[in-house]
């Protein structure tokens, strides 16, 4: 007797028998997990701020009031939180679906959530002697200024500027974006984004502003020893006012297919540059 090797339209009759078979054995089918919504809104004006890396540095920041905390062990072993009593507010241990109750099913919470105080936006004039600070033109995604920020704080920036209005407000998304990097960096609203950059001209400040088709090659633009760059919104860019009130608009120099980046790859690159140039 010869072994043949069965073609693939037995092979798919052999899985549906064995399916039927299955089904009359009373074998449970196989049912995707059904995604969990986000709940409501914290109340009180408090945000709700989840991930290891953003809640280990909200627990590491004095300036961060936390009110509540909920954590499954794991994560409590991974925040070395030896004794929840212990804390200065009040802390639960719970499964991670109670989180997902909360956060909705898609949050990468990582078994740990805290209900907080928002942190107060500081003044312009509360600035200080940094030399590096960003600006953002009215971005409003969260994904990509939490984003901004992780860069920001990685480069050292001594603040992000933002409007009062057409920026978003810290959340749980922005701040899991920033991983951690919105306890580590000074965050300041102005209301008139024009006046700002003339303050900032006052302090010894190159604002200069990013722009795909700006004269100036990035690099090649820089002087002084403190520079603002400026970012806009993805797809609008910079608004003309802006572009009016800049001390240089420049371009990232990009050889390839491709002339604009993602506005949080821009400032990445951007601080790179600046800071290279500052240290030289």
């Amino acid at each position: 007797m010869s072994n043949k090797t069965g073609t693939p339209k037995d092979t798919h009759y052999a899985k549906l028998r064995r399916a039927y078979r299955d089904d009359k054995a009373g074998a449970p089918a196989f049912r995707p997990r059904q995604p969990v919504p986000p709940g409501e809104n914290a109340s009180d004006g408090l945000v709700r701020l989840y991930g290891l890396h953003t809640v280990r540095a909200a627990l590491d920041n004095p300036r961060r009031k936390i009110r509540k905390m909920l954590v499954t062990r794991n994560a409590a072993e991974r925040l070395d939180i030896a004794d929840l009593a212990a804390l200065p507010f009040k802390a639960e241990l719970v499964e991670p679906r109670e989180i997902d109750r909360i956060t909705g099913s898609d949050a990468v919470h990582q078994g740990v959530l805290v209900e907080a105080e928002p942190l107060k936006p500081k003044r312009l004039d509360a600035l200080g002697d940094t030399r590096l600070v960003l600006v953002l033109d009215q971005v409003t995604d969260p994904h990509n200024v939490g984003a901004i920020l992780r860069s920001a704080v990685a480069f050292g920036a001594g603040a992000l500027i933002t409007t009062a209005r057409h920026s978003p407000q810290e959340s749980g998304v922005l701040a899991k974006s920033a991983s951690g990097a919105l306890e580590h960096i000074d965050q300041i609203e102005v209301k008139n984004l024009a006046d700002a950059l003339g303050q900032l001209h006052d302090a010894g400040f190159q604002t200069i502003g990013l722009d795909s088709d700006g004269p100036a090659e990035l690099e090649k633009s820089f002087s002084g020893d403190r520079i603002a760059l400026v970012l806009g919104a993805e797809g609008k860019g910079l608004r003309q006012k802006t572009r009016e009130t800049v001390t240089t608009l420049a371009r990232l120099d990009m050889p390839g297919a491709i002339r604009s980046l993602n506005v949080s790859n821009a400032a990445a690159v951007s601080l790179y540059a600046a800071r290279k140039f500052l240290k030289e």
